[in-house]
């Protein structure tokens, strides 16, 4: 595994910590055109990130494009499959067609602090509060030779379950 690129795919609450944690690091990360997406590439970019503009309501195409650019090029890739709108928790289907098309596999991973705020947004978005103890977990890779729905329930349950686990760690849930 050392030296291979993977799409990495995160819970759209959680990314915060992993912006911060990842920074510098040179992956390449697919972010929304909506209005905030702006603001959200400035800050990546600032932060070393190289960024991919699109999302499944606007430019999805474009995104992957750019996306699979960056995976030739030698970068890793990051995507939040329920991104930009939800619904929180559910996988949406460009992350395995992105895999499928790159041949990069996908490592599900969370974050979680047992003390956290949780915003009022469609996702429930985790800011970590001061000094919060960060758990990140990392599950098993995943290859997706065809895109479709089994693959897609196969990464959604696989997040589901590296958050549950991080949750359990951190604190977070009893």
């Amino acid at each position: 595994m050392r030296g291979e690129r993977f799409i990495f795919a995160f819970w759209h609450a959680r990314l915060l910590s992993l912006v911060y944690l990842r920074r510098d690091e040179g992956a390449a990360v697919l972010v929304s055109r909506h209005r905030d997406g702006q603001i959200i590439t400035r800050v990546l970019e600032h932060m070393g990130f190289t960024t991919a503009r699109g999302s499944s309501t606007r430019g999805g195409e474009a995104g992957v494009r750019e996306l699979l650019v960056a995976a030739r090029s030698g970068l890793h890739i990051g995507i939040t499959p329920d991104g930009p709108r939800g619904p929180a928790g559910i996988v949406k289907e460009g992350i395995v067609y992105v895999a499928a098309r790159s041949g990069l596999r996908i490592v599900p991973l969370a974050t979680s602090a047992r003390s956290s705020w949780a915003l009022r947004s469609w996702d429930g978005f985790r800011v970590p509060k001061p000094f919060a103890r960060l758990v990140v977990t990392y599950g098993a890779p995943i290859a997706v030779a065809e895109p479709g729905e089994e693959s897609r329930q196969r990464v959604e349950a696989a997040l589901r379950s590296v958050t549950g686990a991080a949750e359990r760690a951190s604190g977070e849930l009893p």
